[in-house]
């Protein structure tokens, strides 16, 4: 639930931390396109898809900062004061359910078209994981505006079983397609397992901070606003330059003429 005051310092936490998710989202996908044609073809796709969950990230970025700048106001001059509520005016959250519910499944597709399974393994992943990763949010949404404890700890119970259902699939087969991949690859993929438990843990932390704050409470309100910003850098903006990494080292095992001809380029940029 939305404080009613945010001191100064408050404020501009927010206001910094969103500012900040926004320029990772923005420039990690300007970033990821451009950088589509240092992979082979068959690695593109997941590129551009990783690409597509940082931009639709951006967007959802910028729609939350603005909520957040029209939804406190302060009379203090030169703005500097306390912020309260302005009236007719509230703090949009379900912008990130709806930024989650488009960019989870494509993080979670991303991932499987990158490690170049068979299509038959892709598609029974897939089949499980999406719909598993849109029950995970449409569950915790209920609970995320609630103003009742009791309401936010039992949809938060429920969206966590689809949570966990999604990271024990992952890493049971991520686990098992280390064997699959080139050794150059194999020590990134097993870092994503470790990324993928450590980012993902934070945003359960941080909705259920306001149960432990008080649900009025500022600080547990800025707290999870911290935790989902950070967690959606790291998720998406680590994750998808994870997938890019991945991405170049099998170009180079699949392709050695490929991998040379980028050690070439490369040379060509650094003396230059």
């Amino acid at each position: 639930m939305i404080p009613e005051q945010l001191t100064q310092g408050q404020f501009d936490t927010v206001y910094n931390f969103l500012s900040l998710t926004i320029a990772a989202q923005l420039f990690t996908t300007i970033f990821l396109f451009s950088s589509r044609s240092r992979v082979l073809p068959r690695y593109r796709q997941a590129l551009v898809i990783s690409a597509t969950v940082t931009g639709i990230a951006a967007y959802h970025y910028f729609r939350i900062f603005d909520s957040f700048r029209h939804a406190f106001t302060t009379d203090a001059a030169g703005g500097r004061g306390i912020y309260t509520q302005a009236a007719g005016e509230s703090f949009n959250e379900g912008y990130r359910y709806v930024d989650w519910l488009l960019t989870v499944p494509l993080l979670l597709t991303e991932l499987v078209v990158v490690l170049a399974l068979a299509k038959k393994l892709q598609a029974s992943l897939l089949a499980r994981l999406i719909p598993a990763s849109a029950l995970m949010i449409a569950l915790g949404y209920p609970g995320e505006i609630s103003a009742d404890n009791m309401t936010r700890n039992v949809w938060g119970l429920l969206s966590t079983i689809p949570f966990l259902y999604i990271l024990y699939v992952l890493f049971v087969e991520l686990t098992k397609s280390l064997d699959r991949q080139p050794e150059s690859v194999r020590k990134t993929v097993s870092n994503l397992r470790i990324l993928l438990f450590a980012t993902w843990g934070v945003y359960p932390i941080a909705y259920l901070l306001p149960i432990y704050f008080g649900d009025t409470g500022a600080d547990a309100w800025v707290g999870k606003q911290i935790g989902y910003s950070l967690a959606d850098i790291l998720a998406k903006c680590l994750y998808g330059l994870l997938i890019y990494k991945i991405a170049r080292l099998k170009s180079y095992a699949d392709d050695p003429a490929f991998a040379a001809e980028e050690g070439h380029h490369e040379q060509e940029r650094a003396a230059a």
